[in-house]
């Protein structure tokens, strides 16, 4: 299938496809070259991409063909859950294999502390997947503009011959606050229980992004853009590469170019629901929540154009016969689904826990397959490993996942569990169920009658939230949680 026939196919229409150009990833099966060369990795993460707004796992208004095309090529996860969130807990696990949850020995970094359990650095005790890759001679790349891993002591960069970070993200304090215009700040919705805090995060972006032009200098075609020109210099005499490309679009603020945002909603003329102040959403009209996702939904599109690009970059290089790609978000985001707004730890329902994850093998193996195995952040560099044949260190718990691309059954995962704060989450094939780190405050929901989970059953059924929580939680906790 050639990409214009898959843009055709998935449906995005003439006016689409003007706007996201034909990029898109193609669907025929590659192999490794003869003669031992090494399989390149790269290992896209997308901050906040919920999986109902692509295409892949069903959505049918939201323009993503170069997400959707990258599904066709690679086995994908229907069940895919973080560790733990949010943007750091969720990035230490992919970048160590090691679970954060349930952040015992939490070290909240001083005047950094946002108030959420295990945001922390990566312990130097632990690890990191780029210093594995380096010790075994590739080259490590890591190209970036989620702000919080520029801060030295968190670390991230550990390993990686070359980090990129583009600045001026959200809350970066990049430029000075008094460069923010105050007409695009007088039009930008603060309001909520939050009120100052988001008048001030609107501010420093504002401040940050006052001298864009063109579309090239939104953050997400700069991180895109930077990371093809790192593959540029490629050639078949240098080392097998290790690269991730960390975006943090579709996270808030919301700000992309307007003809995104017009292809979910034309006419709105109030003032612009830019972020969202991870609480309750009654504060919100029902036209400004409509807003909200369509700033949201067009930032999703742009970041799948620019994807795109990256990918057609990758192919014109020739390397898409020798890389695996793994790409995956890091949690979702609300809208007004369950009465909340943001990433609310007690909010633990689809839109914020349910993940995109995909792993595209060279090869071909296991191309537009699913699985339903519970997939994880922190199964990224156990899987790495894996696929290359690099011995796992002891302190990795997470699991490899390349016996699926083999047709195989990796080690069971009859339920998962994750947290996020002082909140636990946990399933199984019938039933999930959310609650405080003490079982207080349980909710309970049938999952074949209840995806989306509306109804809560607790109080009807305790005996399974009590043996939800000791048998799944507690297990997986390896004990009594912490209550920090």
């Amino acid at each position: 299938m050639t990409r214009k026939e898959f843009l055709k196919v998935a449906g995005a229409g003439t006016a689409g496809a003007a706007l996201l150009g034909t990029s898109a990833v193609g669907t025929g099966c590659s192999y490794l070259p003869t003669g031992g060369a090494r399989m390149n990795v790269v290992v896209v993460i997308i901050d906040s991409l919920r999986k109902d707004h692509v295409g892949a796992y069903g959505n049918d208004w939201i323009h993503t063909p170069n997400l959707d095309a990258l599904a066709e090529d690679s086995l994908r996860f229907n069940r895919a859950y973080p560790d733990s969130l949010p943007t750091i807990c969720a990035r230490r696990a992919i970048h160590t294999g090691i679970r954060t949850w349930p952040f015992r020995n939490w070290d909240p970094p001083g005047d950094e502390f946002v108030g959420v359990y295990g945001w922390q650095p990566i312990p130097q005790d632990q690890t990191t997947i780029a210093q594995i890759m380096r010790g075994q001679d590739y080259q490590t790349l890591l190209v970036t503009d989620t702000y919080h891993q520029f801060k030295p002591y968190y670390d991230f960069h550990r390993g990686f011959d070359v980090f990129d970070f583009v600045r001026g993200q959200e809350n970066d304090l990049y430029k000075p606050l008094s460069l923010a215009p105050k007409n695009k700040l007088k039009r930008s919705l603060t309001g909520g229980p939050k009120r100052e805090h988001m008048q001030r995060i609107l501010r420093q972006y504002l401040a940050n992004t006052m001298t864009r032009k063109t579309e090239e200098d939104w953050f997400t075609p700069q991180v895109f853009t930077r990371a093809g020109e790192l593959l540029g210099g490629i050639n078949e005499d240098s080392p097998p590469f290790f690269m991730v490309v960390d975006v943090y679009d579709p996270h808030e603020p919301w700000d992309p170019p307007e003809e995104y945002v017009r292809l979910y909603d034309e006419g709105y003329e109030s003032t612009a629901p830019m972020t969202a102040p991870n609480s309750t959403s009654g504060w919100l009209s029902e036209q400004q929540l409509k807003r909200m996702r369509a700033l949201y939904s067009g930032s999703v599109t742009m970041v799948d154009r620019w994807l795109g690009h990256f990918m057609d970059e990758m192919d014109s290089l020739g390397l898409m016969d020798n890389t695996m790609i793994m790409l995956l978000s890091d949690h979702g985001h609300a809208f007004g689904e369950h009465g909340y707004a943001g990433k609310v730890p007690e909010a633990l329902y689809p839109e914020l826990t349910d993940i995109v994850f995909m792993i595209r093998d060279p090869r071909g193996k296991q191309a537009g397959k699913t699985s339903d195995y519970y997939a994880s952040t922190h199964d990224v560099a156990p899987t790495i490993l894996g696929a290359l044949g690099i011995a796992l260190p002891e302190q990795m718990d997470g699991q490899d996942l390349t016996p699926l691309l083999e047709g195989r059954d990796p080690a069971p995962r009859p339920h998962f569990s994750f947290g996020y704060d002082d909140q636990v989450y946990t399933r199984d094939d019938e039933y999930a169920m959310i609650s405080r780190n003490d079982n207080y405050g349980a909710e309970l929901y049938h999952l074949q009658s209840d995806p989306g989970m509306k109804k809560d059953l607790a109080k009807k059924d305790p005996e399974a939230v009590k043996r939800m929580f000791k048998e799944y939680v507690l297990k997986d906790a390896g004990g009594p949680l912490p209550n920090y």
